[in-house]
């Protein structure tokens, strides 16, 4: 698995998480959703992303969008 598709299943898994917690938890939870869909604009326009760096540390080889 590329370094992007491991970056898309864990922003999925964290989108899907996240509005769990908030059905079943809290609502106050919806802002962990929003916290997500800020870094994932912020990625597309810097191509900074903590995930992939988390991700290129632990050895997911590259793909095309992190380098």
């Amino acid at each position: 698995m590329t370094l992007d598709r491991s970056v898309m299943l864990f922003a999925g898994c964290m989108v899907l998480l996240s509005v769990a917690l908030t059905a079943f938890v809290s609502p106050l939870f919806v802002w962990f959703t929003v916290f997500i869909g800020l870094n994932l604009i912020q990625s597309s326009f810097t191509g900074v992303c903590p995930a992939a760096m988390v991700f290129k540390a632990l050895g997911v080889k590259s793909g095309c969008a992190f380098n």
